[in-house]
């Protein structure tokens, strides 16, 4: 008598394992690789208004030819150099550590002038700078 012979009916699911094992190494070697910058807001952005804090937050403006301006509270847009600038944040977050800095950019300025300023105020010991955006009319 011969045995018949019947049909395997089960799907061979180890290439489909071999083939997820190889793209989650892929990705896990390529995840560290791929940093993020800084959150960017562009000059117009349809934004939920930031919680405001009891203190005036400092707000340091560029303007298009790359002049630095600082508004403390009780000053409003004084112009000063990048180094002058660095010294008056420093000293304002020295009496009130909470305090928020902003910057202002104008839209035409260059991209490396704000970068420029949001490295130096990092390095002054500002632990977050937000971005000023003018909301859509």
């Amino acid at each position: 008598m011969s045995k018949k012979r019947r049909a395997v009916c089960e799907i061979n699911v180890v290439p489909y394992i071999d083939v997820t094992l190889v793209l989650l190494i892929i990705f896990m070697i390529t995840a560290p690789l791929i940093q993020t910058g800084i959150d960017v807001e562009l000059p117009q952005a349809d934004t939920a208004a930031v919680e405001q804090k009891n203190e005036p937050p400092i707000i340091v403006s560029v303007d298009k030819s790359g002049q630095f301006y600082i508004d403390i509270g009780e000053t409003e847009d004084e112009p000063v150099n990048a180094e002058d600038l660095l010294y008056r944040v420093a000293a304002v977050l020295r009496n009130k550590p909470e305090t928020q800095v902003y910057i202002r950019g104008d839209q035409a300025v260059e991209y490396g002038k704000v970068v420029t300023i949001m490295a130096a105020l990092k390095n002054a010991g500002v632990p977050s700078v937000g971005l000023m955006t003018s909301s859509f009319d």
